[in-house]
């Protein structure tokens, strides 16, 4: 069914309005005795049946809740180096279908992208809305979160995750001797086009980071965190 995010738990009834109203009746073109799944964005499903479609407003009855089966068992944290153009919109639609829990951009020195304060703040209003875009295609049980631009000594300072991992040209582990399937949180570094520095992979590895390769090939940028993370889904049994 499809699939809405609200940001608070229902009971018996749901009114919708604005923009998820409008795509309910114009872009879906759902009808009155017609089923859909709302989720809380706190991981509840709830089935819900079109009671009332107005100009402005939907109107719900909630006929069961349950838990939502479609989160990963690991929560995957993505660091990445703030990218050129609209390459981090395409990292943030493939990662949120994959199941990341939570994407940062990320100044690192080689970053051609620098936004301005204002700037940066108006994208991450647009890779929100992206991201919730992608829960919603996708079936989510969450909506992830993306976070403020952050400089790489911010990021490494907050990290709280078991495991945190950065993919460096420069050669690492291979992932699987990283990763064991029981763990529970991963936070990934990518660089951005021109590489880490040196320096940089050495601030996150004296952090309690672990350098790590995907392979012998240069990924780009926008293509080493969907490898990355398509790879640590598959080593914690969460594409079966």
């Amino acid at each position: 069914m499809q699939k809405l995010f609200i940001d608070y738990t229902p009971e018996n009834e749901i009114i919708l309005d604005g923009e998820q109203a409008r795509h309910i009746a114009k872009s879906l073109r759902m009808k009155k005795g017609d089923m859909l799944t709302v989720n809380d964005s706190n991981g509840s499903d709830f089935g819900c049946l079109i009671e009332e479609i107005t100009k402005d407003t939907v109107r719900l009855s909630v006929c069961y809740k349950q838990a939502s089966d479609s989160e990963p068992t690991c929560k995957v944290k993505i660091y990445q180096a703030n990218p050129k153009g609209s390459k981090l919109e395409d990292i943030i639609q493939k990662c949120v279908e994959l199941g990341v829990f939570e994407i940062t951009p990320v100044l690192t020195k080689r970053c051609v992208s620098r936004p301005d304060e204002k700037s940066a703040k108006k994208k991450t209003e647009r890779y929100n809305k992206i991201a919730l875009e992608a829960a919603q295609q996708s079936g989510r049980g969450i909506v992830p979160k993306i976070n403020n631009l952050l400089s790489l000594k911010q990021a490494v300072k907050e990290d709280d995750s078991e495991v945190k991992i950065v993919f460096y040209e420069g050669g690492g582990e291979p992932l699987k001797n990283l990763v064991e399937n029981e763990i529970k949180s991963v936070s990934i570094y990518i660089g951005p086009e021109g590489g880490f520095e040196k320096e940089e992979v050495d601030l996150i590895v004296s952090n309690g980071g672990a350098a790590a390769t995907l392979g012998k090939r240069i990924l780009r940028t926008q293509t080493a965190p969907v490898a990355a993370l398509t790879a640590i889904m598959l080593i914690t049994k969460n594409l079966e």
